[in-house]
């Protein structure tokens, strides 16, 4: 067995919560961010989000009497992430096959793709590179082996600079630093004219084939059932309509229910000039027979399987998580 095996092994042990030892989280993204600038407003943000998909339409105006050169940003999580625990650390999605899709009125664009090691807030990238270190660390299952057979005095060095951390009781060596990746580009915002900007990706999302939400482990658990309430504003209606779907098809059938966990990153981007003047979220849930929550308020059905939010001049003070369940009989 490996170092980072044992790692693995050791992190799952340690923080992976009672109510799932079978699950995998989502990787909360989010739309795209604008370096900070005052003169130029978000005049609508539209945003749909599915297990299957995320759709985000703007119209940004420059308020200034000249063109402004902006860098817009495509934001990834820095991985390792020390998320919620549910992860394996095996299952770190590839942000090689990660497609997202731009376009300025209506034409596609590109992005630069830009690799970065970071220690929280500082940049160690040369340090790493100079070494022949990778910045993705997690996807080399031999390099933690190799950092430990280093030289005492080499991972010394590295330990000085802050690249490296040990392990309590386990006189492991690990890297410090996270590989975080930056999609970037340089957008020209037209003197006094909008430009409207639409983003599309398949999000990347955690679930459980089971959870807290059966009667019994509510029961059973109710520190777990203030996480679910917290995290996703679950509320004793969802919870009612969990149980009517779980009894729905009579004693002769067994019915399981399970989880799929959407995120997305609202408050990363409020670097435009106010507030979003007019922002309207749709959440599909797929089937008609699931149940969905989110923390949102003025939350209003659609559709048989979509929840809209409309809101005036917002602006965002946190992340959206969103819980779909869906419900499977298997036959007795």
């Amino acid at each position: 067995m490996t170092f980072l095996r044992t790692l693995a092994a050791a992190l799952l042990l340690l923080s992976a919560p009672a109510f799932a030892n079978d699950s995998e989280a989502e990787w909360a993204v989010g739309g795209l961010v604008l370096k900070s600038n005052d003169q130029i407003s978000m005049d609508s943000e539209d945003l749909f989000i599915s297990a299957e998909e995320v759709r985000v339409d703007y119209i940004y105006t420059n308020h200034a009497d000249r063109d402004q050169d902006v860098v817009i940003a495509f934001p990834l999580p820095a991985l390792p992430i020390a998320d919620n625990g549910y992860a394996d650390p095996y299952a770190y999605p590839d942000w090689d096959e990660f497609g997202f899709a731009t376009t300025v009125d209506g034409d596609l664009v590109g992005f630069d793709q830009i690799d970065r090691a970071v220690v929280g807030a500082r940049d160690v990238t040369d340090f790493v590179v100079a070494r022949g270190w990778p910045i993705h660390w997690y996807r080399d299952e031999s390099f933690v082996d190799r950092l430990n057979a280093l030289p005492p005095a080499e991972r010394d060095a590295a330990h000085a600079l802050g690249l490296l951390t040990t392990l309590p009781d386990a006189e492991l060596v690990i890297p410090a630093w996270k590989g975080q990746r930056y999609m970037l580009r340089v957008q020209t915002f037209p003197a006094g004219k909008s430009v409207r900007v639409g983003h599309r990706y398949t999000p990347i999302a955690g679930g459980s084939v089971g959870g807290m939400l059966y009667p019994s482990a509510r029961e059973d658990m109710p520190e777990a059932m203030a996480e679910y309430r917290t995290r996703w504003c679950i509320d004793d209606s969802f919870l009612s309509g969990v149980d009517r779907r779980l009894t729905a098809h009579g004693a002769d059938e067994t019915v399981y229910y399970s989880e799929t966990w959407l995120g997305y990153v609202l408050s990363s981007g409020a670097n435009w000039r106010g507030p979003i003047k007019n922002f309207r979220l749709v959440v599909d849930k797929g089937s008609p027979d699931n149940l969905v929550s989110f923390c949102m308020n003025g939350v209003r059905k659609i559709s048989p399987t979509q929840f809209e939010v409309v809101k005036k001049d917002f602006e965002p003070t946190g992340d959206l998580n969103i819980l779909i369940t869906g419900f499977h009989k298997v036959d007795e």
